[in-house]
C-alpha cells in the first residue's frame, strides 16, 4: 500500500489554502472596489472605443445585489449608497435582462426633466449648452480615417459642469426629438455619447431602450482604460498583439 509523504502532504495542503486566499481576496476585490470591463459596442463613441478596458469602481454608488458575483437576491435596494453626478460614465446591469452589462452616460438625476429637441439636449427647461468642435475621426494602425462624424462638446449645467465629446451622425433620427421625460425617485436617465447608434433612455425596455434605470441596477462608475486594442490582432497570432495596442488610450482617465 503506497504512502503519502507526510511533507509533501503539508505543502499540498499550503499551497491550496494559499490559492484559497487569493481567490477569496481577488473576489473581494472585484466584488467591492474594482471591476474590469471591456468595450464591445459603439455606443459611447467617442468616449469609448470598440475594445477598449476599463476599470469600474464599485464602490462609487454604494452596492446593490448587482455588486456581487452572479447577482444572488440577498439585499434590496443599495447600502452605502452614493447619488451619481450629471455626467458621469456609469456601469449597470441592463433592465431588460440583468445578467448583461451596459455602459452610459448619466444625464438626469431623479426629479430632473429630460428631453431631445431637434438633436439639442435639454434639461430642466434649459437648453445644455454644445458647441461644435473638429469632426471625430477614428483611424486604423495604418493611419486612414475609417470613420469620420460630426462632434460636439457638451457641458452639464452648475458652476463644476462636466465637459465631455458627442457624436451626431445623422441629421434626423428617432432619438433627436423626444417627448419630455421627468425621472422618478430611484432612477436616473441615461444616453450614449454616440446619440444617433444608442439604445438608451430615450427608449422603453419593449423597444429594446433602457428606459428610467433603477438605482438597484448601477454596477459602479467607469474610472479608467487600461488597455485598447484595435480588433486587428488574432488570438492565435502573439506577433500581432504589440501593433494591435492603442498606445495613447492606456492608463488615461474617463470623462
Amino acid at each position: 500500500m503506497g504512502k503519502v509523504d507526510a511533507e509533501s502532504g503539508s505543502a499540498l495542503w499550503e499551497n491550496l489554502r494559499t490559492l484559497f486566499y487569493a481567490l477569496l481576496i481577488a473576489g473581494g476585490v472585484r466584488s467591492f472596489a474594482f471591476e474590469p470591463f471591456h468595450i464591445p459596442s459603439e455606443s459611447m463613441l467617442p468616449t469609448l472605443l470598440v475594445g477598449d478596458y476599463l476599470f469600474v469602481s464599485k464602490y462609487a454608488y454604494g452596492y446593490s445585489r448587482y455588486s456581487l458575483p452572479l447577482s444572488p437576491p440577498v439585499m434590496n435596494g443599495r447600502v452605502l449608497e452614493s447619488a451619481p453626478e450629471r455626467g458621469d460614465v456609469a456601469v449597470f446591469r441592463y433592465p431588460g435582462d440583468t445578467s448583461v452589462d451596459y455602459i452610459k452616460r448619466v444625464i438626469g438625476l431623479p426629479g430632473d426633466k429630460v428631453q431631445m429637441k431637434d438633436g439639442e439636449l435639454w434639461l430642466n427647461g434649459q437648453k445644455v449648452q454644445r458647441r461644435r468642435i473638429a469632426d471625430f475621426e477614428e483611424r486604423d494602425r495604418f493611419g486612414n480615417v475609417i470613420k469620420r462624424a460630426r462632434q460636439y462638446e457638451e457641458t452639464m449645467p452648475g458652476p463644476n459642469g462636466l465637459s465631455y465629446h458627442t457624436l451626431d451622425l445623422r441629421d434626423r433620427t428617432d432619438g433627436d426629438d423626444t417627448p419630455l421625460f421627468e425621472v422618478p425617485a430611484g432612477h436616473y436617465f441615461v444616453m450614449g455619447d454616440n446619440r444617433d447608434n444608442s439604445q438608451d433612455s430615450r427608449f422603453q425596455v419593449v423597444s429594446g431602450g433602457v428606459g428610467f434605470l433603477p438605482a438597484e441596477n448601477l454596477v459602479g462608475r467607469a474610472n479608467i482604460r487600461w488597455i485598447s486594442v484595435d480588433g486587428s490582432a488574432s488570438l492565435l497570432q502573439p506577433w500581432t498583439w504589440f501593433g494591435a495596442l492603442r498606445f495613447n488610450r492606456m492608463f488615461t482617465s474617463i470623462h
